[in-house]
């Protein structure tokens, strides 16, 4: 993509930051626009040419500073995290647990992933050529952060695509941009250059700036706004790398340890309030042994506390981050009851300033129910009782959403039977969601739920540019298959093909 140079413009708007908890505005943030944001690729672009010839030692370095600045100022950003998006202490520390992983892993990963990849071959054509494939970084990454996570899911997207080289431009949500900016302070007490990496705080105007001005885009959010970036990135042919929506499914077998998946699904389901695109959103459990298992996940939800949280230990829930969120979640509900959903636990609003849903379990559901098909997103448990498992991964298969899933059965090879068959990036047996702490393996949805993936080789690989260098340290003057043709050597070179390609093997 062509540089675009654009003078400096102030920001004319400014958002409020919300602390959803408490229902307080915390802050402010300038808007910035087409201009300023083309300005922020421009300088990250020059700077991007001494970033990547640094070598990979020296972003490493960069990196593990970062990552000993973030163990030091652990409670600075927790309290950041936990401010602008109502979460609990406890998930706002799983943030940066993760982003500290983040940090050393790909410090450590980097050069192998990207070092060049001699190709095994086997042509007449090829004969005594060495072929190398070799990575280059992109240019400029731009990278469309999430409000529900926004260190893990939006600065961490960022981590590969610096070590690859690049220079990175990351617009956070306009709902949590606190963490994104407290993230540039890191960086720049870790030693990174100038411009390397800039943080566009803003709209959804902001966000399609960077969207036409990056060489690569990573976005997070939902699948209807990922739709809308990679509709715009293919006008310019900006590849793009989409982690959208999920209704991720929970299979509970008849043979299942069911206290521990009555644990599971509570935690699974209600952490972050619901807010995580891989939560267990609805449970599929055999006939059998529904009612008991519905009798423990109410019984640990019972227990769970709910309200702001300032410290550890204070509460399980928090608040909901996004203001449409607790409508969107209030209204799966309400249509769930009309259909003769059952409201075991919670189903309401909670009272007072902030944004709390009560935590809660809903029986009788059917897939003529929102709560079953659409991405709720917020503090809700439907379960749904099936015959078998086979009723249990056709309903699991019955979404346009294919992101996670998880079987539980005490039966290992059943379940990582049933896995395969379930259509879902990652499918876990007797656990949820934390696949995403594995970072060697890719994580990525099937159908509406993404394209592409983070984490594993390809998690970094994607920033880059390949390139096939084919060489010959010994050559002919004329190879056979150069002019001038000659019968004779037309059918030496066509009895050379039929050795090599005439038999079974």
């Amino acid at each position: 993509m062509a540089d675009v140079t654009a003078d400096s413009a102030p920001a004319t708007r400014t958002i409020d930051v919300e602390d959803p908890a408490r229902g307080r505005t915390i802050g402010q943030i300038p808007v910035l626009d087409e201009r300023a944001v083309q300005e922020l690729a421009t300088r990250g672009r020059m700077a991007q040419v001494g970033w990547n010839a640094m070598g990979f030692d020296a972003r490493a370095d960069v990196l593990h500073r970062s990552r000993r600045w973030l163990m030091a100022n652990t409670d600075r950003m927790i309290k950041t995290i936990c401010d602008e998006t109502g979460k609990t202490y406890e998930d706002a520390s799983l943030e940066v647990s993760i982003a500290a992983q983040s940090f050393r892993f790909w410090a450590k990963e980097s050069e192998r992933y990207l070092a060049d990849e001699p190709i095994s071959h086997f042509t007449p054509f090829t004969v005594g050529k060495k072929v190398v494939v070799r990575y280059e970084p992109v240019g400029l990454v731009g990278v469309v952060g999430p409000w529900n996570y926004p260190l893990v899911n939006a600065f961490c997207d960022c981590v590969p695509a610096l070590m690859a080289g690049n220079a990175v431009v990351l617009k956070p949500s306009e709902v949590t941009p606190m963490t994104a900016l407290l993230v540039q302070e890191m960086l720049d007490a870790a030693g990174m250059p100038a411009d390397v990496f800039s943080v566009a705080t803003g709209d959804g105007g902001t966000g399609g700036a960077v969207v036409d001005a990056a060489d690569y885009v990573m976005f997070t959010g939902s699948t209807a706004t990922g739709r809308k970036v990679m509709e715009r990135a293919a006008k310019t042919l900006t590849p793009v790398s989409l982690e959208l929506g999920g209704k991720d499914p929970m299979i509970v077998l008849a043979d299942a340890d069911l206290d521990r998946a009555a644990n599971a699904a509570a935690y699974y389901g209600l952490l972050n309030s619901g807010q995580v695109c891989i939560s267990i959103e609805r449970v599929y459990v055999e006939r059998a042994v529904h009612d008991e298992f519905v009798a423990k996940l109410v019984a640990n939800v019972r227990e769970l506390r709910q309200g702001v949280s300032d410290g550890p230990g204070v509460a399980e829930v928090g608040a909901l981050t996004f203001a449409p969120q607790i409508d969107i979640v209030e209204a799966h509900v309400k249509d769930a009851v009309e259909q003769g959903a059952k409201v075991e636990i919670g189903g309401r609003r909670g009272a007072g300033p902030g944004r709390f849903f009560e935590p809660t379990v809903l029986t009788g559901v059917t897939h003529q129910m929102r709560c079953m098909r659409e991405e709720t997103f917020g503090p809700t448990i439907p379960v749904m009782a099936v015959e078998d498992a086979e009723e249990a991964i056709r309903m699991a298969n019955d979404s346009e959403y294919g992101l996670q899933a998880s079987v539980w059965t005490k039966d290992i090879a059943r379940g990582e039977a049933i896995a395969r068959r379930v259509e879902a990036g990652a499918v876990l047996v007797n656990d949820a969601l934390l696949n995403y702490a594995v970072m060697g393996a890719p994580m990525g949805g099937w159908k509406s739920s993404g394209v592409g993936s983070r984490h594993g080789a390809n998690g970094i690989r994607k920033y880059c540019k390949t390139q096939t260098v084919v060489s010959q340290r010994f050559a002919l003057k004329k190879d056979l298959n150069m002019f001038p043709y000659t019968p004779l050597k037309s059918k030496l070179l066509g009895r050379v093909v039929k050795a090599a390609y005439d038999r079974k093997r």
